[in-house]
């Protein structure tokens, strides 16, 4: 516990447009890893929009970046790989870093901007929400013809931790 900064939740919240790896459609999940951590949604059958609007949840000892992967469930091969995107959570971080207390709800602490670097496919921004800070992404997927995966990152400290300083 005491190498242990916190705790980030990943709301996995759905798919847009995600390519077709069956006949007519696919059935996709995602598989979310940060380290040696990995951790995966349901699988929603014959969708290329789906909503998982799913919870996971990492332990971060330090800001690696975090690899989502989406796949098709294929039941007598196989699963299919469906596209893959990488995030910084260095930025999301460093916001929760400030400690920004009573701020009114739907401020905007800051704005990531979509570079090479991150999957970004649209300006993503770090706003105090109930108390907290939260991150809406859109991430480009990469690796295939299409898809992006609609996700939100929120934090939660650790009593006992060495929390974010």
């Amino acid at each position: 516990m005491e190498h242990l900064l916190g705790l980030l939740r990943i709301h996995v919240h759905k798919g847009v447009n995600l390519a077709v790896r069956d006949v007519c459609s696919s059935d996709p999940y995602v598989v979310i890893r940060m380290g040696k951590q990995k951790l995966k949604t349901r699988v929603v059958k014959n969708n290329i929009n789906p909503v998982w609007d799913e919870a996971l949840t990492l332990s971060v000892a330090e800001p690696l970046p975090v690899k989502l992967e989406v796949y098709d469930r294929d039941t007598f091969s196989l699963d299919d790989k469906m596209g893959d995107a990488v995030f910084d959570i260095q930025p999301f971080l460093e916001a929760i870093k400030m400690r920004l207390n009573n701020l009114p709800n739907g401020t905007i602490i800051t704005t990531v901007k979509p570079t090479r670097t991150n999957c970004l496919s649209e300006e993503s921004q770090i706003i105090w929400t109930d108390g907290k800070a939260v991150q809406k992404m859109v991430l480009r997927l990469q690796n295939v013809e299409c898809g992006e995966i609609e996700i939100q990152l929120s934090w939660i400290d650790i009593p006992g931790s060495r929390g974010l300083k």
